[in-house]
Parts: structure tokens; sequence; C-alpha cells
């Protein structure tokens, strides 16, 4: 029976995106400003063609956007890409909170029962 409540496909992207650490880190680093690839690849001990494999990820699902000057790519952090993560987690939050709630409704009612026996 499939999952009718999964995310779109653009978000299980996303999600796969941001599940590796170096690309989280490297979107950190252009959360400060726009940075070139050779920027960008310094605090990392791996080759550069894996750093490139990382940002084809984060570019591929929108995180980033990347631009060619020369010999120079600089990479940009796309703001609103998330936006659509933000608004699948909060959906997913009111529902859990929702469930919590009755619940702790539930359970303050059973405990009120044992309360008045004898």
């Amino acid at each position: 029976m499939p999952n009718i409540h999964a995310p779109p496909p653009d978000l299980d992207r996303m999600f796969l995106a941001l599940a590796d650490p170096s690309r989280r880190a490297v979107l950190e680093r252009l959360a400060e400003g726009p940075a070139s690839v050779g920027e960008l690849a310094r605090p990392f001990s791996m080759a550069l063609p894996s750093l490139m494999q990382h940002l084809r990820m984060l570019e591929g699902c929108g995180l980033i956007r990347t631009e060619k000057v020369g010999r120079v790519r600089t990479c940009r952090l796309e703001p609103h890409a998330m936006d659509a993560a933000s608004e699948w987690i909060a959906r997913q939050r009111a529902v859990w909170e929702a469930r919590f709630d009755r619940l702790d409704a539930y359970l303050q009612i059973l405990k009120n029962e044992e309360e008045q026996k004898p």
C-alpha cells in the first residue's frame, strides 16, 4: 500500500542532499555569502571531483546556484529552495502535535477515572 503522505520527489532529493554532512557544511558556508568552488573545497579532505559531485547534487535539487565566469565557478545559496521542506515539516509537526494532544487528553481521562475508583 503506497504511503499517501510521502513527500513529493523533489523533497526526497532535497532531504537526500541534506543528509550528507559535507553538503550541509557547504550550505552553511554559502549562508555567509557566495564562494568559489576552490574556496568551498579548502576545508575538506576530498578530491575536487568528489566535491563537484556534492555541488551538482545541491544544484540539482535547487539548494544552490552556480555560475561560471572565466575559469571561476561561483556558488550561491538559494534561500527559498528550502521553503517546500519547511512547509512539509511544519505540516508533519502539526499532525504529530495534534496526535500528542489527543493522547494527553485520553491519558487525563484515564487518570481521572482511576482517581475516582474507590
